[in-house]
Formats: structure tokens, sequence, C-alpha cells
């Protein structure tokens, strides 16, 4: 006799059929909330009947044949149920997490393996640097509008002690960047980042750098005439040893580690495991550092300059083909990352020739992108677009005061294909502006933003052109839109239909009302916004239930407590997750709410389902979006089936590696079964020490 189907099977088939059947899956996987699918066909998807199902809180299609099912604390049993489902034998579930993205990696990579490898690893050893190259770069900013206003002479050579002891302040990270970059590189080829940093710190050190132009015996300078320039050779172990002044460089490190990895790997296979922490880094050092002053660091300095003079010579001999070409080739290189070798380049051009020429033309891409994202902001005003209103006010803030267009690029501009040749119009305006009136130079690297435009030479020529690149792609983006008109009146009816629902409302049935709330936020906010479903539910509930004696769930972490609305996550302002708050940690000490059993505890350390006696199901999420930090950063000190006392420790994040990956830190707890509870009342805008009260529960 069959043993009969449980709910959780009978949902699981259900969901099967909804989004075309075990064929239609090319891998499955979840998160703390949600099913992940990656389909062979997303048309086969039927949204509607998922979305009437119950124990699924909301849908979520995406791009590239993607498709969210938000499930809520019971995911890793609906995921289970799945894929341990006869039809689904030999299917998808074969795959991990890490597989899936592998492969969905491995798709965008090109035809040769080794360019895509190459540019990760410039990526990678420069990525961890940008918050300080932009502090750096602010307080030479800061410095130049002091010296343009007449309070000290910046560039003079008797400063006083104050303005030397500033310039250590911005200098330490330029001068110091081939250490920083030695680090982060050695730590991409995944071998010991201190000893990568402290070879190259080896040529850096007062003993080495003493030798240039010193009477030391062993040492001769010679002088060319022509140049101007010096040149300065030390005899070591009786061979001639070229010696260079490395503060600054980039390519030197990145040449010196990725040999000092094949170095580095080779001793490992060559000493015992036991041995390894001292003979491999000894060796290591005692080869490459040799290896380095000697032959590493001259071939760096000859390239760096090679690539930088070539660059040179476009600009003085066809100075208006390189200012347009600079900003038209960047918007291409950006989402690929493909911009490194260029930035390496403008810190070589400062290290050898005092100056840079790349950044002034580079500031009209980086403006004309700043511009086509203020017309979104102007648009979604106009058409009352609450999700792209939000994206586009953070990415115009994080452009013209910080300098940064990913936020602009990846929340925007890669979503909606009518933005690029507008955009790409605000380059070319402002490249033709840079080249004909002469060019723009910098001493600094800067990141192209409204503070550091004091650092630009001549300051006139350059804020010409990066308004004109801004205003120009502004008003193309803003008078032909970035949606067509047929995109454009969809959305504004679902708006019309949202808001008339949330005003209460007769524009139309409660199924059609979820349905466009699916469809217009998931377009809208990538990650997607579930419907309001589980959130209307609850409501409609809560006034049918006597209100019993209240639960208090205590913050999970110290800061400041926010309302779910403000955490920067659709699916949470949502509550299709239940209603709860968002806390702003002040540190990672990640605690347990409330007494109960642990029911989830994810691969990845970043959600935590916990259920009480009474039937409270709570669940604590660190971070928006960490999921694809895959467990880095989290050290979870509990496992699924524990249970646990509020106050509890759960885990211990590095709240600097979530940044870091540019995630939000705002840590998450919502009551999942809301909709059976008679209340759940949150308790925001306070500051509040972990365990402190922060929700009231009502049954």
């Amino acid at each position: 006799m069959s043993t009969p189907a449980s709910g959780t099977d009978v949902l699981a088939e259900k969901i099967l059929r909804g989004v075309g059947g075990p064929e239609n899956i090319e891998s499955l996987t979840h998160c703390a909330t949600r099913l992940r699918f990656q389909l062979h066909d997303g048309s086969k998807v039927d949204q509607a009947a998922l979305d009437a199902l119950d124990g699924v809180m909301g849908t979520v299609p995406q791009s590239g044949d993607r498709f969210q099912i938000v499930i809520g604390g019971a995911v890793a049993r609906v995921h289970s149920a799945i894929v341990n489902l006869p039809s689904m034998a030999g299917s998808a579930k074969k795959k991990s997490d890490a597989d899936v993205k592998a492969e969905m990696r491995a798709k965008s990579r090109g035809k040769y393996a080794f360019v895509d490898n190459f540019f990760e690893y410039l990526s990678d050893s420069f990525r961890p640097l940008m918050g300080v190259l932009l502090g750096s770069s602010l307080i030479i900013a800061i410095a130049s509008v002091l010296d343009a206003l007449g309070f000290v002479d910046f560039r003079a050579e008797d400063k006083s002690a104050t303005w030397v002891f500033v310039d250590a302040m911005w200098r330490s990270v330029l001068y110091f960047l081939p250490i920083m970059v030695a680090y982060n590189a050695a730590k991409k080829l995944k071998i010991d980042p201190w000893v990568g940093a402290a070879v190259m710190a080896a040529v850096m050190t007062p003993n080495f750098t003493g030798m240039l132009n010193s009477k030391i015996p062993g040492v001769t300078t010679t002088t060319n005439e022509t140049l101007g320039t010096s040149e300065s050779v030390a005899h070591v172990f009786g061979l001639p040893m070229q010696l260079n002044d490395y503060g600054g460089q980039v390519f030197v490190p990145l040449v010196m580690v990725a040999v000092l990895a094949l170095v580095y790997k080779g001793l490992q296979k060559i000493f015992p495991e036991a041995v390894h922490m001292v003979f491999v880094p000894f060796f290591s050092m005692l080869i490459m550092i040799p290896v380095t002053a000697f032959l590493i660091g001259p071939m760096g300095i000859w390239a760096g300059n090679g690539l930088g003079e070539g660059l040179s010579w476009l600009n003085n001999n066809a100075p208006i083909v390189f200012a347009i070409m600079i900003p038209l080739i960047y918007p291409f290189l950006v989402p690929l990352g493909l911009h490194w070798p260029l930035n390496a380049l403008m810190l070589q051009n400062i290290n050898t020739l005092g100056y840079d020429f790349i950044q002034g033309p580079m500031g009209a891409w980086n403006f004309a992108c700043f511009g086509a994202t203020a017309g979104v902001l102007l648009l979604s005003l106009r058409h009352r677009e609450k999700e792209m209103r939000q994206t586009a006010t953070g990415a115009l803030a994080a452009g013209l005061f910080g300098g940064i267009s990913e936020p602009s690029l990846y929340g925007i501009h890669l979503r909606f294909k009518r933005i690029y040749p507008r955009m790409l119009v605000g380059c070319l305006v402002g490249g033709i502006i840079v080249g004909v009136l002469g060019g723009v130079d910098t001493n600094a690297f800067a990141f192209t933003s409204l503070l550091t435009i004091p650092v630009f030479d001549p300051m006139v020529v350059y804020v010409i052109a990066i308004a004109a690149a801004f205003f120009t792609a502004m008003a193309l983006v803003y008078f032909s839109d970035f949606r067509t008109k047929e995109e454009r009146a969809e959305v504004n009816a679902e708006r019309d239909l949202a808001e008339a629902a949330a005003a209460g409302g007769d524009a139309a049935p409660a199924e059609e009302r979820e349905l466009v709330t699916v469809g217009a936020a998931a377009a809208a906010a990538g990650e997607g916004a579930a419907p309001a479903k589980a959130a209307a539910s609850a409501q409609a509930a809560a006034p049918v239930k006597a209100a019993g004696p209240g639960i208090e769930l205590t913050a999970p972490v110290a800061g400041r407590v926010i309302s779910l609305d403000e955490a920067g996550d659709p699916v949470f302002a949502s509550r299709a997750l239940g209603e709860g708050v968002g806390i702003e940690p002040a540190d990672g000490h990640v605690v347990a709410p409330v007494d109960g059993e642990l029911v989830t505890v994810v691969d990845t350390g970043h959600a935590f389902g916990i259920r009480t006696t009474d039937g409270v199901e709570v669940l604590v999420h660190v971070g928006v979006d960490t999921v694809q930090m895959k467990g880095e950063g989290f050290d979870v000190r509990v496992e699924s089936g524990q249970k646990v006392s509020a106050g509890d420790l759960l885990a211990e994040v590095d709240l600097d590696a979530i940044r870091a990956a540019e995630h939000s830190t705002v840590t998450l707890m919502t009551v999942t079964n809301t909709a059976d509870l008679a209340a759940v009342e949150p308790h925001i805008g306070q500051v509040v020490t972990a365990g402190a009260p922060v929700v009231t529960v009502r049954r």
C-alpha cells in the first residue's frame, strides 16, 4: 500500500508542474527563503498558478530564464521534497550552489580562458583598495581646494610641518600601493598574502631606497644630461642591480606575485606539510626578493614606462582622437572589469611623469554615466516609480560624490538597452570638448566626482566638459525615456493598479493585484519584490483574532532599529516573509533573539530560522543579498536542529567583508508566520544592544 503524500510533497509536485516540469529545469538551488531555478525556457512558467499556491509567498521572474519562488522558512524542506521527487531522478538535484555559480561564470567567459583569468587577476588585485584610494583622493581634493583659495601652496618645496604631514596622509596609500597590490594579488592566487607583501616591501625599505643617489661603496650613479635624469646601479654579490624607487608602482607587484605563486606552490610540493609554515615562506622570500630586485623590478619599470609613453605619444600627437577614444571605450570596459589596466597606467603616469592625462577625458564618461542616471531619476519622479527612484537616487549619490559608476551601470543602465546609446552621445560630447580645448591633466589619482574637480588642470575646461557630458546624457534619457512607449504604458498601468489597491480601491480583483505587484516589482528591482500576499493575509487575519499576551523577540545584533521599508530588500519590505525589523549592526556578534529550535541554518551562514515551543517562526537574515558571498566572512557557531536560548551566539560576522563585497549589512528579523498570529508589533527608531526587545508577538 502506498504512503499518502505529505503537504510538502504535494506542494513540491505543484511547483514542479508550475515551472514547466523536470525537463525544463536546468538547475535548482535555494537560499534562506527562496527557491532559485535556472530554466531551459522561462516562458513555460505558469506564474499565476504558482502565485495561487498555499505555501508560496511570491514569485520573481528574472532575466536569463531564471525564476525565484519565495517560500520562507520552509524553503529547505520544499527544496528537498522537489529534488527527491521520482520525476527528478538524475536531474538538477546533483548540482550544488557552487556548481551552478561556476557554470554561470563559465557561460559569461570569453573564448580564451587565460584572457578572462588575466583580467580577473587585475580586478581582484585592485578592487579591495578602492576605498582607501577614494579616501586619499578626497584628501588631495581638499588640499587642492585650499591651494586654489590661496590658503597654502600645495606644490611648494618649503611647506610647513603641518602640510608635510597632510601630504603623508594621502601619500601613505599611493606610495605603499605596491605592497597592498602584492597582498591582494597573492590572495587571489591562493598563496600566503603576507609573503607577497613582504617581498614587495623589501625593495621599499629605507635600506634599499637609501642606496639611490648615495655614495655608499658599490653604488654608482650616472646622469643623463639630455633628459636631466639619473640612474643608480648597485653591485650586489658582484652583480649589477638597477636601483629604482618602487613607490606607487603597480606592474612590478603584479608580475612579481605571478612568479611568486609558481615558486610558493612548487615549494609546497617539495617540503612536508608539517614544515610548510617555516620553510615555504623562508625559501620563497630568499628566492623572490633577489629575483624582484635584480630582474622583475627593472623590467616592470621599463614595461610600465613604455605603455605610458605610448599613450602619451597618442595624447601628444593626436589629442582629439585620444580625448574622444577614452570616454567612448570606458562604458564597455567597466562592466567587464577591463578598465583596470588603464587605472594601473594612471598610477604609473603619476609616478613617472608627475601627472596623468587619462583621467581628464575619462571624467567625460563618468559624468555622462551619472547624467543618464539623473535622467532616469527625473523620469521615476515624474511617473511615480518608487523602486526606480530609490535605485537611481542611491546610484546618483554614489556617482556624484564618490565617483563610483558601478551602481548606475549594474543597477540601471545594463538593464535598459535604450540608455547606452544616449549615454555614449554624452561621452562623445565631453570627449570632443576635452580634445578641442587642449586636454586635461591631473597630478593625483582621483575618482572623478564633484569633490575632486579641483585636482584637474585646467579646471575650467574639465568643468565645461563634464557638465556638457552630464546634461547631454540626462536630457537625451529624460526626453526619449529609458523605456519604450509600450513598456511605459504597461508600467504606468501597473502602478495605477497598485496605488488603487493600496488605497483600498476596487481597481482589480485581489488575485490580479497580486500578479501586478509581482510583475512590476520584479521588473524594477532585479532581485525582485515578492507580492504582498503574505502581508495582506496577515492584515486580513489579524482583526478576527483576539490578541493574547505578548512574546518579546530581542535584537539579534546591536545597532539602530529600522523599518523593513528602509532595509533595502524589496521582498522583506513587501512583508512576504512576515512583519519584523531591520537593524543597522554596530558589530558582527549575532545572537538568538528567542528561545527555540534552529530549524534552518543555511550553508552560507547568513540566515537562521528558529521555531519557538509555541509555534512562532522567526527568521534572522544577516545582510542583503549576502548569499552571494558563499559563506565568506561568516563564522557559524550553531547547526540545524540545535536548541538555543535567547542570547546564544549564532555567528560571528565580518561586517567589513560584507561592505567590501558591496552588500548592505542590515540584519533583518521577521516572523515568517505573521499571518497565523494576532499581531506582530515592531519597535523601530531606537538604538539597542543585542538582547534588547525589538518586536512584540501576540498570539
